[in-house]
This record gives structure tokens, C-alpha cells and sequence, in this order.
């Protein structure tokens, strides 16, 4: 009776498994660049420029107290953060957002790229932000005027050559001027 039973109990106790609420497995991070990839870093001028990520659940909600870690190059273009740091870590606000420290630039100029990971609980979430140091050796000439300026003192010309055409052409008779494109119209009072 005893062997009738033991095979019968095994068989219920599996049952009973397969029903058991399963741990649920987390979804996944989205790791968003809002700001910063693609930005080039003057290094005459020492600024860096900055970098914002957000951080998003598998349905698009924003992840708030997510650990972001932004992690800088060794060695090459690039910088430090404070003390001389490679990698500084932060966490997102209510919105999901981590900005990113500045960082002190370094002299090497090009390309690099500064590693983002994103983790919440249990989840993790990469991504890349590349930027670019420079050291800008050329001013643009003081001569060269932008369309928009030649234009206002294109504008500015016309209007003065018809103040001075209407001033040489009328007589006490004149009240009103007329310019359209072409030539200036004076109306005769009457």
C-alpha cells in the first residue's frame, strides 16, 4: 500500500510545483542618449560638453533611481572627471534622466567614445556616446559677413538711396512714397 502512495504523492507535489507563482523574470532597460553623442569638446576653451541619458523600462516609463555609471577612455582623447577619476556614477531622477558630471579635458584631440551602463533592479541596460576633443587652430577672417548681415545692409542701402532719390525728386506737393520691387513711386498730394 505504501509503494501505491508514494508514486501517487510525488505525482501531487509536482502538480503542486507547476503551480506555484514562478519568480518573475524583469524586463528589460532602455538606455536612451538624449544629449551629448556626436559633441565636440574645445580644448582651448576647457569646457566639456554635456551628456544626458534616459533610462526607460521594456514599456517606455522612465526608471527613476537607476544607477548609471559613465566610464571615460585610459589613455588617448578624452579627460577625467574629479580627482582624476575614469568613471563617475550617478542616478537617474524622477524622470529617468543621469547627467553626466563635466569632465576635465585632456590635451589629445579625435575621437572617443565614453561607455554608459544603466542598472535597476536586476537589469541592465548599455550604450555608447561618442564625442570629439578639438583644438581649434583658425579664426574665421573678420571680412567674411554672414547672408544675413549682407542682407540687413543691402536693405539698409536700398532704403537710403530712396530716401535720397524721393528728397531730390519732390516738391512740397509730394505726401507719400510708394516702394515696391522696382522703381520708387511718388504720390502727389492733391
Amino acid at each position: 500500500m505504501f509503494r501505491v502512495f508514494l508514486p501517487l504523492a510525488l505525482q501531487l507535489g509536482v502538480i503542486l510545483w507547476a503551480q506555484a507563482p514562478q519568480p518573475a523574470t524583469p524586463g528589460r532597460l532602455n538606455l536612451i542618449i538624449v544629449e551629448g553623442d556626436g559633441a565636440v569638446n574645445n580644448i582651448k576653451q576647457r569646457t566639456s560638453r554635456e551628456a544626458i541619458v534616459q533610462v526607460e523600462d521594456e514599456n517606455h516609463k522612465p526608471v527613476a533611481a537607476a544607477a548609471v555609471v559613465f566610464l571615460l577612455p585610459d589613455n588617448g582623447p578624452g579627460g577625467a572627471f574629479a580627482g582624476g577619476a575614469k568613471s563617475v556614477s550617478v542616478t537617474t531622477n524622477a524622470s529617468g534622466r543621469a547627467v553626466m558630471p563635466r569632465f576635465q579635458l585632456n590635451q589629445s584631440t579625435g575621437q572617443f567614445d565614453i561607455h554608459v551602463t544603466a542598472s535597476a533592479q536586476g537589469r541592465q541596460a548599455t550604450a555608447v556616446i561618442s564625442q570629439s576633443n578639438v583644438t581649434p587652430t583658425t579664426t574665421p577672417p573678420h571680412h567674411v559677413l554672414s547672408g544675413k548681415v549682407i542682407a540687413i545692409i543691402a536693405g539698409a542701402a536700398v532704403a537710403g538711396g530712396v530716401g535720397i532719390w524721393a528728397g531730390q525728386h519732390c516738391w512740397s506737393n509730394c505726401t507719400s512714397l510708394t516702394i515696391t520691387q522696382g522703381t520708387p513711386v511718388l504720390s502727389p498730394s492733391h
